[in-house]
């Protein structure tokens, strides 16, 4: 199961995905303001993610995911949209359903998230 990651840093690049499809660069402090985070919480972990091997960081401040950490944001941003649609197919309100997904989409194995994937109609 090579690509264990804690649920922090599973959020941190997930956002950093988020944010390279809307802003030209990312910075520490567009994830800072994004996750309404502190600058020096968002820079510990950018320095762990950059340890690990997940995102390179530039001279100027800019973040990039590596293979390895777009991979795993990925992964995450599929669970999330997947079980947000899923949610809301059930009729739970789609702010309730975003909220719960950002939940489930850390803790649920890769099994379960393909068999639901197999076997559910979430309507898109």
């Amino acid at each position: 199961m090579g690509l264990v990651v804690n649920e922090s840093a599973e959020n941190y690049l997930e956002t950093i995905l988020l944010l390279s499809k809307r802003l030209p660069v990312v910075r520490s402090v567009d994830i800072a303001n994004e996750l309404n985070y502190k600058k020096s919480s968002v820079s510990i972990a950018m320095k762990n993610l950059r340890e690990k091997g997940r995102i390179t960081v530039t001279d100027a401040g800019f973040i990039y995911l590596t293979d390895e950490g777009k991979r795993i944001a990925e992964m995450i941003y599929e669970r999330h949209e997947f079980l947000s649609a899923f949610l809301e197919s059930l009729g739970v309100p789609a702010d309730i359903a975003a909220e719960d997904a950002c939940k489930i989409e850390h803790v649920i194995s890769q099994e379960s998230f393909e068999a639901m994937k197999r076997n559910v109609s979430t309507g898109k």
